[in-house]
């Protein structure tokens, strides 16, 4: 259901996803994605359905034809080096720069199916900062939908998973903080209102405002119109 306007929210931190959530990155991940399905000669449609909001390692698991399978390792390292050197059209999705301005710095984290080098290229390419608690693929054992990384954000932030506020766009993503027991928000980025039905969702950052910190470190925040 789609969060109204005048909904109050509060959480000690916050736990962004990366691509559809902070960044518009969709056109550069299809650029990337589609010309390696080509060398796999594989559907880059099928392939479209597993592979937003999860690691690269687990996408190709899912869908590598066996001949490209015994060559997992490379195969990552040739598509991991292409997204971090395509960042043609890559933005901020509306509304990232201004939240991410007026959080206080210690109360976020970025926790993401890319690797560290694609997270610093994809948020340098948009103007946005990276912060000093940053979850990667590789800070985990399991990707998304698994939970260890949100959990792990929350952690390492020092707030219990239910004291978190998850901003997701993908199913993966939705599930795996779900999971881990956060309050979600899906942004519909990537899914249509149709398919974030079962589940609260705004349009994007730009109508979620941030109110205030109290002494205990609650924030507090408003759905705007």
């Amino acid at each position: 259901m789609r969060l109204k306007v005048g909904t109050e929210l509060r959480a000690r931190a916050l736990l962004f996803d990366m691509d559809g959530t902070l960044v518009d990155s969709k056109a550069a991940i299809e650029r990337v994605w589609k010309r390696a399905a080509a060398r796999w000669n594989a559907d880059f449609e099928a392939l479209r359905r597993h592979m937003h909001g999860r690691r690269a390692t687990d996408i190709m698991r899912d869908v590598l034809p066996p001949h490209a399978l015994a060559q997992l390792d490379e195969e990552v390292a040739v598509v991991d080096e292409a997204e971090v050197t395509d960042t043609e059209g890559v933005v901020p999705i509306p509304g990232a720069a201004a939240l991410l301005k007026a959080l206080p710095p210690t109360s976020w984290a970025l926790v993401t199916s890319a690797r560290p080098a694609l997270a610093r290229a994809r948020m340098g390419a948009a103007g946005l900062p990276l912060p000093d608690t940053l979850i990667t693929s590789e800070a985990v054992s399991h990707g998304k939908p698994h939970p260890e990384c949100f959990r792990l954000g929350a952690e390492r932030l020092g707030v219990a998973p239910e004291e978190t506020l998850a901003l997701e766009d993908a199913p993966a993503g939705l599930t795996a903080a779900r999971a881990a027991g956060c309050q979600v928000i899906a942004l519909a980025t990537t899914l249509n209102s149709q398919d974030l039905a079962a589940v609260d969702w705004i349009p994007d950052l730009s109508v979620l405002q941030f109110e205030g910190r109290d002494a205990q470190g609650w924030m507090y925040f408003r759905i705007a119109g």
